[in-house]
């Protein structure tokens, strides 16, 4: 099945969908480091050389793919919505939103997947939000030159009550979904917009959450298979938090699945970046500086990572952080941060630290990404079965 991605990025969720069973037909990014990184990894992924549009995506013509791609994805810039951002929304002039829209009208694709931050749900954004998401069901019904977007909504809104099933449009779903509840040992909570054309009339639901910290718990407090599989003696394990007890009976007569991955299960195998043998690793080198201050403490090793960032300013301190038992911290490297997205050893970052870390931290996880793809195949293979049924 064939895609084209929007925003790439570093490539995070262009490679989970890849993954998953697609394969992109033309990626679009115009910022240089994160299309060096595409360039290098790509090749490894797939076997050839991507199609790639160093340019904004508004100078590209989608029209020969129109009516040729299963899927359009990709991660407009989240700038505008971001809780660590300035919270600009459509005043923003990086709000691509609008642009994306224009894509999906010209491909006209079987679907498509965008993601961006929670903050994109807030109170302040929820009109605009719903205007993004009319635009996404409609996007035939144009705004029209010198309406304002408000009056663009009222009359999508207008279409939409009217009841109008003609054209292009799109059965639109949007949830808000946390990466660690799907094996990222990282808690990452960001939207995802899901859409299928009106003639895909399979049933589609977002994947159920696979991970849990019910189960991280049990296994800590209830049979310590957390701590046997790390051989970690009961000297070296985390205190049991005050206050437990209670949840811990009701624990116990839960089944469980998986538990939540965490900080000491991604760095598995890596040696601490501060030992001479770290150099052979590809982006595991120490960087020095990491400091604690109000609000950013690190994650701790045996508990998912705090979400990854990519500042305004650099990389922000508290989020990229290590934080040992006894209270020291330091970075993680390039390596242990692609760990924490799930992107394979074998990806690499080759831009400096923090130009790494800004892409790694703006990257959809890898994981995340193949989950939420999977389930999109799977519909649109099942559509494939049912016209074919039909011919």
């Amino acid at each position: 099945m064939e895609t084209i991605e929007l925003f790439a990025g570093g490539g995070g969720l262009a490679l989970g969908l890849h993954e998953a069973g697609f394969s992109p037909v033309a990626v679009v990014e115009r910022d240089a480091d994160s299309c060096q990184t595409l360039r290098e990894n790509w090749h490894r992924a797939m076997g050839k050389d991507i199609r790639l549009f160093d340019t904004d995506i508004r100078r590209v013509d989608f029209s020969e793919w129109r009516d040729r791609v299963e899927l359009v994805s990709g991660g407009p810039p989240c700038q505008p919505f971001s809780i660590g951002g300035k919270h600009r929304g459509y005043h923003d002039e990086r709000d691509m939103f609008p642009h994306a829209v224009s894509v999906v009208r010209t491909v006209r694709p079987k679907a498509f997947i965008f993601e961006n931050v929670r903050g994109l749900l807030r109170k302040s954004f929820a009109t605009y939000f719903n205007y993004v998401r009319m635009q996404l069901t409609y996007p035939e019904v144009t705004r029209r030159a010198g309406e304002t977007w408000t009056a663009h909504l009222a009359r999508l809104e207008e279409h939409h009550t009217a009841g109008k099933e003609e054209g292009l449009f799109y059965r639109v779903v949007v949830q808000k979904i946390n990466a660690a509840d799907f094996g990222v040992p990282q808690q990452r909570e960001r939207v995802v917009i899901v859409g299928f054309r009106s003639d895909i009339r399979e049933p589609w639901s977002f994947p159920l959450a696979t991970h849990s910290e019910d189960a991280l718990l049990a296994a800590k407090w209830l049979n310590g298979s957390y701590w046997d599989e790390h051989h970690i003696s009961r000297a070296g394990r985390q205190r049991q938090p005050v206050g437990i007890e209670a949840r811990l009976e009701r624990l116990a007569t839960l089944p469980f699945a998986a538990r939540w991955r965490t900080v000491r299960d991604a760095l598995v195998g890596l040696p601490d970046p501060r030992v001479p043998e770290a150099s052979r690793i590809s982006n595991h080198r120490f960087q020095p500086g990491a400091k604690r201050y109000v609000g950013h403490t690190g994650s701790e090793l045996d508990h998912p990572a705090k979400t990854l960032k990519a500042g305004d300013h650099g990389v922000p301190g508290g989020e990229n952080m290590f934080a040992y038992p006894d209270g020291s911290l330091r970075y993680f490297t390039v390596r242990e941060s692609a760990r924490l997205q799930t992107f394979p050893d074998w990806y690499v970052f080759p831009s400096s630290w923090t130009e790494s870390m800004r892409q790694i931290g703006n990257a959809v996880p890898v994981t995340m990404a193949r989950v939420v793809g999977a389930s999109v195949v799977a519909t649109l293979e099942e559509h494939g079965r049912r016209q074919t049924r039909r011919n």
